[in-house]
């Protein structure tokens, strides 16, 4: 088969789309050595370690404003049929209807901006998406869920008939990654010599990072780790620490590379998933893969990923979250009960599993003529 991947959206910080653009090509390439893959991005798209085994299309424009949307939905198609492509898959939530002779996969990583609304981005952001992402995934020929909470979303919000979703669960490897030592972390992030609490997660109100911090204040010999972009909503919370006298026990840290990442995880006594809403919750599945203890809302696609390897509890309920965090960090039997579980529920998650599904999709897509509206 000759594939394009639509990567135009991905930039150099793209959290969990980002890290399905890099480990997707290499896996689908593993999977069927005989794929043609064309990858399709913008300048900003990063310099990937497997470039020399595909081709890559760098257009001439950024990631911001209109155009890059423009080109997504008008212009892949009529490139994908000059360069004879069978299938053209666009990961990133928005993309172009199948034309005749280019059937169009969609990855759909989930609907949090019509759950969370303006908690998720401007109102004019929110009404962008409902305008293009609903009409992608009803274009599309094939459209791929990373859950079934997903999946479930897309029928009943999107209507998208069942029968057109592919389940493809992402894929995590805790092997290969480079990883800073545990002293340059916290000598760089100043944590001392403290259990670090870490919290993955980009800093926007439906993450639901106001109540990790409340839960701090039953755990004083902890501290709390939050690196991810910053955002208008960090001023909120970093007003809500110092109200609660937790200025020298919140650390907020901007976007940090691989390194330091793998070193936080690796080091981390307990790693917190409250979110309100998740389309699959990538974080879960990256600590269990090293090994870091989870507790995470009974929320949205969040059990369904734990799977039984995570210590639930209710995101609403403060107290809540509170006891699970003193379960985990002051009980020692739990947090090895919860790793050697954790391990094994991410074992289930390989790249592999993941490009095989995804070639299936492919191929369901190949075999589909449909009427678009």
């Amino acid at each position: 088969m000759k594939i394009g991947l639509n990567l135009v959206p991905i930039g150099a910080r793209a959290g969990g789309i980002g890290r399905h653009a890099s480990e997707l090509p290499p896996a689908l390439l593993a999977a069927d050595p005989h794929l043609e893959l064309t990858v399709l991005g913008s300048r900003e798209l990063p310099r990937m370690a497997w470039e020399d085994a595909v081709r890559v299309i760098r257009l001439p424009f950024g990631l911001a404003g209109r155009i890059q949307m423009a080109v997504q939905l008008g212009g892949l198609p009529g490139l994908g049929l000059l360069t004879r492509l069978d299938v053209l898959h666009s990961i990133g939530n928005v993309g172009p209807p199948g034309v005749p002779g280019l059937p169009s996969v969609i990855t759909v990583n989930d609907l949090i901006w019509l759950h969370a609304g303006t908690d998720w981005g401007p109102p004019a952001a929110v009404a962008a998406m409902r305008r293009v992402a609903l009409r992608s995934a009803r274009w599309a020929s094939r459209v791929q869920a990373p859950s079934k909470a997903t999946a479930d979303d897309l029928t009943a919000i999107a209507g998208v008939p069942a029968d057109r979703i592919d389940l493809v669960p992402i894929g995590v490897s805790a092997t290969g990654a480079r990883t800073a030592t545990e002293r340059e972390a916290r000598g760089l992030l100043g944590l001392g010599d403290r259990p670090v609490i870490l919290v993955v997660a980009q800093k926007r109100p439906y993450k639901n990072l106001a109540v990790a911090i409340r839960a701090m204040r039953a755990v004083p010999e902890a501290v709390l780790v939050l690196p991810g972009r910053a955002t208008p909503h960090e001023c909120e919370l970093r007003r809500l620490a110092a109200r609660l006298g937790l200025e020298e026990r919140v650390t907020f840290v901007e976007w940090v590379d691989d390194p330091i990442l793998e070193a936080l995880y690796r080091m981390a006594t307990c790693v917190l998933v409250p979110s309100l809403f998740e389309g699959f919750g990538l974080p879960v599945l990256e600590a269990m893969a090293r090994g870091a203890p989870v507790g995470c809302a009974d929320a949205g696609s969040l059990p369904e990923v734990a799977g039984g390897a995570a210590l639930l509890f209710d995101p609403h309920d403060e107290e809540a979250v509170g006891r699970a965090v003193v379960r985990i960090l002051r009980d020692q039997e739990l947090r090895t009960r919860l790793a050697e579980a954790g391990r094994a529920r991410a074992a289930e998650f390989s790249w592999g599993r993941c490009a095989q599904a995804t070639l299936e999709s492919y191929e369901r897509a190949r075999g589909t003529r449909r009427r678009y509206r």
